[in-house]
């Protein structure tokens, strides 16, 4: 049975793996930023490697950064589905959920376009 703890621990959850997504995204830009300034300045071939394993990894969390979104977005959906099933009155926990569904379902849609 969905209840308002669980919805609200759901929208948490989705609240901060968005973030940390946003997070690797840009620890992706500034890391590809340092690494062409290190080629450009001709840095040291194994500092040069260094840094494109950074950049490398950084690059591999967000995929899962996404898959656990996706992940965490469905939860929220079939809990916020039962809630309404049930007659459950519009609190806050069930207005933020719907809020937090939206500006996922829109990060989708801008980055997969």
């Amino acid at each position: 049975m969905a209840t308002l703890r669980n919805l609200k621990i759901k929208t948490g959850t989705c609240k901060r793996v968005l973030k940390e997504l946003h997070s690797y995204e840009k620890e992706v830009e500034k890391e590809a930023a340092k690494t062409a300034d290190m080629k450009e300045k001709g840095a040291d071939h194994y500092d040069l490697k260094q840094q494109e394993n950074v950049l490398a990894e950084s690059r591999m969390m967000i995929p899962d950064c996404r898959k656990r979104l996706e992940t965490s977005l469905a939860d929220i959906k079939g809990t916020l589905a039962e809630l309404e099933e049930g007659n459950q009155e519009e609190v806050p926990e069930i207005v933020e959920a719907r809020s937090i569904i939206t500006e996922v379902e829109t990060f989708f849609q801008t980055t997969e376009a």
